[in-house]
Parts: structure tokens; sequence; C-alpha cells
């Protein structure tokens, strides 16, 4: 039997082959790019940076505890809350009252009568505030000699403007540390105070802020670099250009920063270049130069949620790291808490630290390329996080960071950023004032009064420091 003879290729065949191998890849690569999209669409505040305010209509976070199905408000038993009364030497007026009759028979009552220890009920009120104008007239005097004239100068504790140190202090706080904007702070002038004041002079004021805070804010930037700090950025705008605004958080201190990029050589400015301490941060390089860094579990939590969303593989890895940082933070807790020794979370973590490693392993070999690149990263950065475990003092989260950061994002949503370096200066350094009076327990008003006084004087301005640095200074 003859071997069959084998037909040549049909060109038709061929093309059609062809054809479906290109639209194989073309619909390949389409759904790669709505995975994509659909991914980024579906980001959140769970599964991603991005701050709650972005959140999609369609988006509906889990409630943080069940509703208990009681009335709002104080429940029945509940420990009252009222108002402190104001120490007697700081009344200003006290006006007794007496009953005239008894309250059962209807007897009349005697003065002599009446009890050592009356009821208090104290009403605040302010009552209309007026500038306190003084005027320097400054005379010119003819010499007798040779005719000239020559007029006074005002002494070097006088403002040279037309506005005092408190109220420069108070309209400068009225844009950095309430958020108003400068022709709000020029209506609120004269409804407050009576004051006609233009827009400018409120960027002048502000500018003399500014200078008087200068030194102590420098003063602040030398001491973050001795402290182990919670570090972050955000975005900012300087002159309609991209800017970053940092925030550098110590124990009892903040430091501000706008600048113009966001590179390390800023973190390394912030920090000092042979920064010795321990630095609390997400998972940006930037930091990563230091040798002791805590990576942020809350933004952790959050690449391990968005693993969970892209679903098949993905899933299983997230869910795994997912729960691990659930036992963590339990555990946490109850060290912060006082419930649990140190020493027994570091046992515990020794068995979590496995299990997570595992889990980032079997990520890297995940079919989503996405979650296989998360687990690479943070596969690579994992010694830095358990610093916490060993360091007392240190927390496994940057949420103190952000904290600070969210007083800065409403500002900036509300006055676009800056635009110059001036402004600049002024908002990195009112708001290192703003942050770190709070941290300290300190009157905001009086201590930047003090700082613009000082600075018109030409003395030495208060010190931010916390008094313990102080005194160690000082020695």
């Amino acid at each position: 039997m003859s071997e069959a003879k084998e037909l040549p290729p049909c060109p038709r065949c061929i093309e059609l082959e062809a054809r479906i191998a290109e639209l194989e890849k073309i619909v390949a690569e389409q759904q790669k790019t709505i995975a994509d999209l659909l991914e980024r669409l579906n980001k959140n505040s769970k599964n991603s940076s991005k701050p709650p305010s972005t959140n999609p209509l369609s988006f509906k976070p889990a409630p943080t505890k069940k509703p208990s199905g009681k009335k709002r408000g104080g429940q029945k038993g509940h420990k009252r809350a009222v108002r402190p009364l104001v120490p007697p030497d700081r009344v200003n007026a006290v006006v007794d009252h007496y009953p005239e009759h008894c309250g059962h028979c209807r007897s009349k009552l005697f003065k002599a009568h009446c009890d050592p220890d009356p009821a208090r009920h104290q009403v605040a009120d302010i009552p209309p505030v007026e500038p306190d104008v003084t005027e320097h007239r400054l005379h010119a005097i003819s010499c007798v000699r040779c005719g000239r004239l020559t007029r006074a100068q005002l002494p070097p504790e006088i403002p040279q403007g037309q506005f005092g140190p408190r109220l420069t202090a108070i309209l400068a706080l009225l844009s950095g540390g309430y958020r108003i904007s400068k022709r709000g702070v020029q209506q609120l002038a004269l409804d407050l105070f009576g004051l006609s004041i233009s827009t400018g002079m409120v960027c002048k004021l502000q500018r003399r802020a500014s200078e008087a805070l200068e030194a102590p804010v420098n003063e602040l930037a030398a001491y973050v670099k001795t402290q182990n700090n919670h570090v972050d950025e955000t975005g900012w705008r300087e002159d309609g250009k991209k800017a970053w605004l940092w925030v550098v958080v110590a124990p009892m201190v903040t430091l501000f920063r706008v600048a113009r990029h966001r590179k390390a050589e800023v973190a390394k400015e912030l920090l000092g270049h042979n920064f010795a301490g321990i630095v609390i941060c997400d998972r940006y390089r930037g930091y990563l130069w230091i040798k002791q860094v805590q990576l942020c579990w809350a933004h952790l939590r959050r690449d391990f949620q968005a693993m969970i969303d892209r679903g098949g593989g993905s899933k299983t890895i997230g869910e795994g790291l997912l729960h691990v940082s659930d036992a963590l933070f339990e555990s946490w807790h109850r060290v912060r808490n006082e419930e649990l020794a140190r020493s027994t979370l570091q046992r515990y973590v020794t068995f979590l630290r496995h299990e997570c490693r595992e889990w980032l392993e079997r990520g890297t070999a995940c079919d989503n390329p996405k979650t296989a690149g998360t687990c690479r990263e943070i596969l690579a950065d994992e010694p830095y996080l358990w610093t916490f475990v060993r360091t007392p003092g240190i927390e496994p989260t940057n949420n103190t960071a952000e904290r600070t950061l969210r007083h800065a994002v409403l500002w900036r949503k509300c006055s676009f950023g800056t635009k110059s370096e001036v402004g600049s200066r002024f908002v990195e350094r009112i708001l290192s004032l703003n942050a770190t009076c709070r941290q300290q327990s300190r009157d905001i008003l009086e201590t930047l009064t003090s700082c613009i006084d000082a600075h018109q004087r030409h003395t030495q301005s208060p010190s931010l420091l916390p008094i313990a640095a102080k005194s160690a200074r000082a020695a």
C-alpha cells in the first residue's frame, strides 16, 4: 500500500491561525486592562492608602460594633459628665440668692438660718471685645543751635506696625490653628474686634508670626534628630506646583516641613544623615536608609485587604496574612493595656513571624502579579515588621503621624496650598507650634504671643521643647 501524500499547508488556515493568535493576545491584554481598571475602581480606604473622604458612594464600611437597640444619649446609671466649676479666685462677681418662704409650709425664712455651703451655679459670658488702642505721639523739637528738627523714635518694645503681639498672634492662629481663610480672618476681625483690616495686612501679620517662630521651630528641628519618630508625608501645592508636606512626630514635639519633592534627601535633612533612632513609617522606600525602622501594620492590613479583593489565589494569601495581623493586634492591645507581659508577646510573636513569612513566601508564587510583587516587597523588608516587639515605646502603626497630618490636610483642601516659599514657611511653623503645644498641653495663644513679643523686642524667644529637654540643655 502506498503511503499517503502529505498535503501542503493551506494558506487560508495559516492566515486564520495567525489571526486567532493575534486576537487571543489582544483579549489577554484587554482582560488585564479591565482587571486593573476594576481594581482601581474598587479601591477605598480599607484596601489602599486613600482617605475615607474619597470612598465611593457604594462603599459601606462594616460597623465597628453591632447596634445595641438602646436609645441615643446617656444610659441609665451612667456617670454624669458636667462642666467643672471655675475656681472662686477666677469668679468676677458673686450674687447670693435666698428663699423668702418655706417650700412646704410657706412660713417666712430668715437669712441667719441659711446653710454655710450653698449650691453653686455659674454663668459664663463674654463682654463686648474692643481693642485697647494706645496712641504714641512722636514729637519733633527744633535745635536752638542749628535749627534742625529732631523727631522722637519709638522705643524698641513698641511694635513698628499697627498691631500688638497678642492681636497678631490671634489673627495668625485663626489661619494656622483653625483653618480660616484670609478673607474669613478679615471678616472675623471686623465682627469680633471692630477692626477694619485688609487681606494684605493679614498676610503681613502671618509673615511676622512666621519670623517670630523661626528660632523656636529650628530648635525643634534639632531636637527630633535625637528622638524616635513617627514620620509621614502628604501632597501639597506651592505656587500651583506639586509639593509635599512632611511631618515628624517625636514624644512631646512635632515638626512640619514643606518641600518641593518627595525624596530620601528630605528625610535625611529632617532626621539627620547620621540618624541613630527608630522611625515608624509606611513602606515608602525613602526611609529605608535608616538602620532601625518599624513599618506600619495598619498600612499592611490595607495591602492584605487588597489581595483579598483581587480574588482567586490572591484571596487565600490575603486572608492568611490578615489573620496573622489580627492575632498580632489582639496581643499588642493586651500589652498596651498592661494585661499581658512584653516577654509573653515576644514568645508569641516568634510563631506569628514564622507563619507570616510562610504566607509571604507562598504569595511570591501567586498567579496574580500584583499580589506576588507586594509579597516580594514585604518579604524583603520583613525584619522591619517586628521592631516594636523588642523595643519598648515603639508602636506597630504610624497612626500618630497620620492623625497629626489630618489637620494640615483639611487646611490644604480649603486653601489649596501656598503661593510662595514665604507662605510655606508660615504653614510649617504655625503647624509645628500648634501640634507641639497640644502635645504638651500648653496654651497656644500665650506661647505664640510670647514669641512675637520677644521677636519685636529682639530678645530670646521662649523654647517649645519639653521641660526635661530644656533642663538637659541648660545643664
